[in-house]
């Protein structure tokens, strides 16, 4: 609030100071306009230079430097030329916006090719709050593993959940199908649940890009911007971001390397949603969205039956478990509400 009072302050201020001295030879009323119209825009430039990283500032100053330096070396080129003063005069000053903006551009684009090492602890007041930070895409809040993961211990920092994931969240749980909606809200609760655990520090943080439409693109700019690290289970996001160079935790990785949750000959319950791509298979869904592919089950969607498990296939892009259907157990014909149950 007290930045907003300055800010109106200056506005007010210069704009007072254009209606008493009419630069330009301007009229009073004109002369507050353009003096307010000039503090709007100095407002604008310094919100979007707090948007910058440490590393794009430097870089934005540097390069503005040195094209003033390459103006003042052109523009005394131009003092020799054969042109009038009026036309070498507005040469020079074009020469100089010239020089100085394309310096700004390129040496804020580039900014993030400098190596904090090399300069030093100048870095040390930005980087502690955010080098260790973990930005959540849609799929692995979903997922919910992490929430263990991270009250366990096994990783640590600040979980950074943007906006724009919340409100693909909320859209998944306003879906009119039911397996989104019910997905949508699996993340919902799981992320509340992180926010209530006193192990894990979740922040929500309003950093967007509309110049950018999909959600994965954002979250690899954020984690440029934040110079943290992506946790996914999305194998195109996992692939997208290693072209980006951005580091990734792949839940689906970790998982690789543990024993799988559901060993071949254990009992199941699963609702069977849909008949799968091979014959007479069906296919239903554990809470976590893991598939279940059932053997000669393509009769039986819509109802919840018990099946024995006889492989399961741990990949990249997630699990699947196959199973059959257990000769000793009944189906029944309305879906059983809670988690799925795991016979030992």
């Amino acid at each position: 609030m007290d930045i907003v009072v300055l800010r109106l302050l200056f506005v007010a201020l210069l704009a007072g100071v254009c209606y008493f001295l009419h630069p330009f030879g301007l009229t009073g009323w004109v002369s507050a306009g353009v003096g307010a119209a000039a503090a709007g825009a100095v407002i604008v430039f310094e919100l979007r230079v707090r948007a910058l990283t440490l590393r794009r500032l430097i870089g934005a100053v540097a390069g503005s430097v040195l094209g003033i330096f390459g103006a003042a070396l052109f523009c005394l080129v131009l003092r020799s030329a054969p042109l009038s003063g009026a036309n070498s005069a507005a040469l020079q000053i074009f020469v100089l916006l010239l020089m100085t903006y394309v310096g700004l551009l390129v040496g804020a684009s580039k900014g993030d090719l400098l190596n904090p090492a090399a300069l030093g602890t100048v870095f040390s007041a930005e980087r502690p709050s955010r080098k260790s930070a973990k930005v959540l895409d849609t799929s692995v809040i979903i997922d919910g593993r992490i929430a263990d993961i991270a009250e366990a211990g096994f990783i640590d920092g600040m979980m950074v959940v943007p906006e724009f994931v919340l409100r693909e969240l909320q859209i998944v749980a306003d879906s009119t199908d039911g397996s989104k909606r019910q997905r949508g809200r699996r993340g919902l609760d799981m992320l509340q649940r992180m926010q209530s655990s006193t192990n894990i520090q979740v922040q929500i943080v309003p950093d967007d890009f509309p110049s950018i439409r999909e959600v994965d693109l954002k979250l690899l700019e954020l984690a440029k911007k934040w110079e943290a690290k992506v946790v996914t289970n999305d194998f195109n996001l996992n692939k997208v971001a290693h072209l980006h160079h951005v580091e990734v935790l792949n839940i689906n990785d970790l998982a690789n390397a543990l024993k799988p949750v559901v060993l071949p000959g254990e009992k199941m319950n699963v609702l069977i949603l849909k008949e799968g791509k091979e014959y007479n298979q069906g296919v239903g869904y554990l809470d976590d969205g893991t598939m279940v592919v059932v053997d000669h089950a393509r009769k039986l969607i819509g109802k919840s039956v018990d099946i024995s498990v006889t492989s399961v296939l741990q990949t990249a892009s997630g699990k699947m478990i196959f199973g059959k259907l257990d000769e000793n157990g009944r189906s029944g014909e309305a879906p059983r509400p809670g988690p799925v149950e795991v016979a030992h």
